[in-house]
């Protein structure tokens, strides 16, 4: 015999049951109690001395006193998981789980029966406490429910209340709701496919919003809708998922009319542009040729002209350079009208060298120029010479060589860029500040210089027309400081007109 076997051997049975951690005892065929482990005497109060020998029912068990789970014919054996109460010997009512079977002798016969439990108060009361909270939670999501349906009714309520078309599609792209408006021009299309009912495709449309509106983007494009062909906005925006699944709202405006407007606009604009060039090459061929006279008289009847002839030839001379002058900067502005992205990005850093260059031909006395090193923009190179020209032009002319040199630089924003140019010359008076933009609106430091109060009006057109600002701030210690920011990325699909 081996060692581990007669270990088992040896075991008792008393021993087993007495160390078992559930509660056991066995009755007999009478219910009374003939034996009662330790577990039962810790887990209900009573010893095996007051047990031995009493009914069962002494527990006060629940349902027991209904009926006995043991002896009850139409109660299966053996009964696994059952659950009762009991009052233990302090008075208070337990809960337990219990299995229960018969005992046979060798003949079959029953002579008894075995019951073990366990204490499950704690979970009981856990399972009690879960139940009232999914009671609650239950009663709080129906009241939820209700709201949620008494605001989607208000939510439609509204929606067909629009005169804008409107309309809902799920995640499968079929049509979920559509309000009056939209009934009006499809009729009753609940069910069918966006694509099939707006644009007559069979297939998903190529510019199929859908994807950017789950990932919670609001869209916005303009189609041509219905068998008229009218041109809407259409604002697509991700609605809350319901039941789990996704859905967007279309919002779909009429804008016929303001397209018609924008476009009328546009080619009076380019009338416009075209008189100004027509008109601008006139002039011009008026205004050179009375500069070349003048300038022919002055030197060849210098000597028979006296001075006051000599005088106002030179000054015909002046202004007739000045028209010319001035019929340029306004051609330049007539043309910043329509902005877009150039080929590539434009060298910045490039323009100024260009810049400076072309300053210090026509004035050998400005002061230094200091550039730092300056981030691309997308502008095309044109505007950029223009507004460079303009803002170092202007320092070059105004100020002193010996207040200091111009500074030119920049500052980086999150969606833009911010270039400056600072001097620390005069300055200019608070009060000048906001018109100093304004067209042929020259301050108290151009007096004396030449000018046609055009150029800084030319940089804040194009600031406004890409989407940006222009603005003038006084340099710390005196001067000042005009500055203009563009966004980093240009606004594609809009017409910055």
């Amino acid at each position: 015999m081996s060692k581990a076997s007669a270990i088992i051997k040896s075991l008792s049975l008393e021993q087993a049951l007495s160390t078992i951690p559930s509660g056991l005892f066995v009755v007999d065929t009478e219910m009374q109690i003939v034996y009662w482990n330790p577990a039962a005497e810790h887990i209900t109060g009573y010893g095996a001395e007051e047990a031995v020998g009493q009914h069962c029912s002494f527990l006060q068990g629940i349902p027991c006193d209904e009926r006995c789970g043991l002896y009850h014919t139409d109660i299966p054996k053996p009964i696994i998981g059952g659950r009762c109460t009991i009052v233990t010997k302090s008075g208070e009512t337990i809960h337990l789980i219990k299995n229960i079977e018969f005992l046979r002798d060798t003949e079959g016969e029953i002579i008894g029966g075995i019951e073990s439990f366990n204490d499950i108060s704690q979970q009981y009361a856990l399972e009690e406490s879960l139940r009232e909270q999914a009671a609650t939670l239950e009663v709080r999501v129906k009241a939820r429910t209700e709201e949620l349906k008494k605001s989607e009714q208000r939510f439609r309520i509204v929606l067909d209340n629009m005169d804008d078309m409107a309309y809902i599609a799920n995640e499968d792209l079929k049509l979920t709701f559509m309000n009056r408006a939209m009934q009006e021009s499809f009729g009753d299309r609940v069910g069918e496919t966006c694509h099939d009912v707006l644009h007559n495709e069979k297939s998903v449309c190529s510019w199929c919003p859908m994807d950017k509106v789950f990932k919670n983007r609001t869209v916005r494009d303009e189609r041509k809708l219905g068998m008229q062909e009218r041109t809407y906005e259409i604002v697509h925006s991700p609605l809350p998922a319901e039941d789990g699944i996704r859905q967007k709202l279309a919002v779909c405006r009429d804008i016929t009319l303001r397209k018609k407007a924008e476009d009328d606009l546009k080619e009076a604009n380019r009338e416009l542009d075209a008189f100004a060039h027509s008109i601008s090459h006139d002039l011009r061929g008026i205004l050179a040729p009375v500069v070349t006279y003048m300038d022919f008289l002055s030197i060849t009847y210098s000597e028979v002209f006296d001075e006051q002839i000599l005088q106002i030839l030179g000054e015909v001379e002046c202004q007739s350079e000045r028209a010319i002058a001035l019929l340029d900067d306004l051609l330049d502005l007539a043309q910043v009208s329509h902005i877009k992205a150039g080929d590539h990005p434009t060298d910045v850093n490039m323009i100024i060298d260009e810049v400076i260059r072309e300053l210090g031909v026509n004035k050998k006395e400005m002061p230094e120029i200091i550039a730092e090193k300056l981030p691309q923009t997308w502008l095309p190179e044109t505007l950029v010479y223009q507004i460079f020209i303009n803002l170092i032009g202007n320092a070059s002319r105004y100020v002193p060589k010996e207040s200091g040199a111009i500074e030119v630089g920049s500052w980086d924003e999150d969606k833009s860029t911010t270039y400056f140019v600072r001097d620390y010359g005069p300055g200019v008076p608070n009060k000048e500040r906001e018109t100093i933009f304004d067209i042929f609106s020259r301050g108290k430091r151009a007096k004396g210089q030449r000018g046609t109060g055009v150029g800084l009006a030319i940089v804040r057109k194009i600031a406004l027309r890409s989407q940006g600002q222009a603005w003038v701030e006084q340099t710390p210690g005196g001067g000042a400081t005009f500055c203009i920011s563009l966004p980093k990325a240009p606004a594609f699909g809009v017409d910055l007109n």
